[in-house]
Formats: C-alpha cells, sequence, structure tokens
C-alpha cells in the first residue's frame, strides 16, 4: 500500500540567475538537493528550464503515436546491425515480462541510432527537443551534484562527458487489469541520474526507509529526478539511488524518461574522498559500466529462478 507523504520539491530558478542574490539563492537550491539525495534518492524540480507547454506537447504527441495500430509502430524499428548500445526505435515488452509497457528508445539526434514513426506530425521535432532541454538539465543537475558531493570543481563534468549514452523512452502503461497492475517492478536505476516526465494519471511510486511506498504523485510542469547506481557507488553510498516502481491505473499512462548515463567504458568504484581521504572503506568493488548493465538486462530476458540470484548493486559491494 502507498503511504502518504510528498517528495522533496526543489527549485532550480536560482541556477538561471545571476548576481550575488542569486548565488546565496543556489546554496540554498544545492543543500536542498544534497539532503534529498541523501534521505530520499528522488526529489521534484521545478522552473528547470525545460517549457512547460514543451512537455505537454511531447506527451499529447506521445499518446496519439501509441494509440496507433500495432503494425504501424512496429514500422518505427530499428534494422539489423545497429550499433547503438539498445534497440532504438519501437517496442513491448515481453509477454512473459512482469512489465506491462510499450516503449520508444532515443540516442541523441546527433548518433543517427533513431528510428521515428510517420505519424503523428511533429512527434520527431518534440521528442527531440525535449531529449536537448534533458540533456541540458542532466549536464545542470550533474553540477549540482558536484558540489553536492564536495568534489573538486568540474570533476564529474570531466568524468562524465561522453553523452552518447544517454537515452529518452517515451512510454506508455496499458491499463490495470483485475488480476494485476505492475507497470514495472521495483528496481533501481543502473545509471547516474534519471528524469521523468508524466501526465495526471499517476502510478509512479518511491519506496521510503520505513518500507512504505510514497507516490511520486503528477504535478503540472515539474520533473522527478531521482539518482542511479553509479552515483551512489562513487558516493560510496552517501547519496541513494532509491528503489521505485510503476503501478497501472484503470487508463493508459504516458511518460518520458531520459537517463543520464555514463559510457559504458567507464570504470566505477567509490571515489577517494568517500573512502580513502576520510579513512572509511569502500563499501563496493570496482567494476566497467557496460558489464553490469548487461547483467542487469540479463535479469529481465531471462529472470532467474531465485529472487536472490538478481544482479543488484549490493551484489559489487565488498
Amino acid at each position: 500500500m502507498a503511504a502518504s507523504g510528498a517528495l522533496p520539491v526543489v527549485d532550480l530558478a536560482p541556477f538561471f540567475t545571476d548576481g550575488d542574490e542569486g548565488g546565496a539563492s543556489r546554496a540554498r537550491a544545492t543543500e536542498a538537493v544534497r539532503q534529498a539525495c541523501r534521505t530520499h534518492g528522488f526529489f521534484r524540480v521545478v522552473n528547470h528550464g525545460v517549457p512547460a507547454h514543451l512537455m505537454a506537447r511531447a506527451l499529447e504527441l506521445s499518446s496519439a503515436f501509441f494509440a496507433l495500430p500495432d503494425d504501424d509502430k512496429a514500422r518505427a524499428r530499428a534494422p539489423e546491425g545497429s550499433e547503438a548500445p539498445l534497440p532504438a526505435g519501437y517496442a513491448r515488452q515481453p509477454a512473459h515480462s512482469a512489465d506491462k509497457n510499450e516503449y520508444l528508445l532515443v540516442f541523441g539526434p546527433k548518433l543517427g541510432f533513431n528510428v521515428y514513426p510517420a505519424e503523428p506530425s511533429g512527434f520527431r521535432e518534440a521528442v527531440e527537443e525535449c531529449y536537448t532541454k534533458l540533456t541540458e538539465l542532466g549536464l545542470l543537475v550533474q553540477e549540482v551534484l558536484n558540489e553536492c558531493m564536495d568534489l573538486p570543481p568540474g570533476f564529474l563534468t570531466d568524468y562524465n562527458s561522453d553523452r552518447s549514452f544517454d537515452f529518452l523512452a517515451a512510454l506508455r502503461y496499458f491499463p490495470a487489469t483485475e488480476e494485476e497492475d505492475n507497470g514495472i517492478s521495483a528496481h533501481e536505476d543502473g545509471n547516474c541520474i534519471t528524469f521523468v516526465i508524466q501526465d495526471g494519471v499517476g502510478g509512479l511510486e518511491v519506496l521510503n526507509d520505513d518500507g512504505d511506498w510514497v507516490p511520486a504523485e503528477p504535478v503540472e510542469g515539474s520533473i522527478i529526478v531521482n539518482l542511479g547506481d553509479v552515483i551512489q557507488v562513487l558516493s560510496n553510498n552517501k547519496l541513494k539511488s532509491a528503489t521505485h516502481r510503476v503501478v497501472r491505473k484503470p487508463v493508459h499512462r504516458h511518460s518520458f524518461v531520459f537517463f543520464f548515463n555514463i559510457h559504458g567504458a567507464k570504470w566505477i568504484e567509490p571515489l577517494p574522498e568517500f573512502t580513502a581521504k576520510i579513512g572509511e572503506a569502500a563499501r563496493y568493488r570496482g567494476f566497467v559500466y557496460n558489464e553490469y548493465m548487461q547483467l542487469r538486462m540479463r535479469n529481465k530476458t531471462h529472470p532467474p529462478a531465485r529472487p536472490e540470484d538478481v544482479v543488484h548493486i549490493t551484489h559489487y559491494a565488498i
């Protein structure tokens, strides 16, 4: 059962303001992000630089795309032999999957991986504009996290400078039935930072420390932000990658999820600032990011028979 409560809200307006007053406000906003990342791993941002009318338009066009016949949607599939990190274009979860949704996967517009539907008109333009704006937001939030983690200026920008592994997913969740309502099973994101734009249906829930599910209620114009496993490992568990899920409602739910990622060849391990420099032991052993993500993906395509065999970041704990 979902618990009452609300996610922390962070106003990012100060980061778009110059002057001393903006500096003081930025410090307060940074502290709000720091606390949210330590306690929740999730927060809501407002005044984030992504136009509300763009988000609404993208959701409207996404809804129109997913309402098309299956044969029409299937034409927006990547050709064989694509070099994209994941198959771009349209897909739906396998029938045997516990997750009940369909999606369109989009990479950086300049990479040449994307496959767009012919209809509805304007869908590609709206999606690519959203992609650009969410990339900008990712770079901003990464800078804020750099300060939250007391890292040298520009450290995360240099450490995570390759944007070729970022991707955006437009999703539609099918209506719940009397038998089951799972949209996406409880999980933690494996990336760096995730942004969620959602319609008014609701269903996204976050697990808190008391074991209760807190709804990430839709609020028009806002964006939900959550940390992924990479940040949790780099911070040696000081910042939180929270468990979350989507519970389906009696009607279709539409959302966009942007995964601000890291290059697959990157070596991930707790940073010295959170271990040797403060006299604490590393909680995780190092790993190559792409290998970790491949194991996570295998969990979804070939679910293990025993729950304890599911690959999770704790498998990399020391």
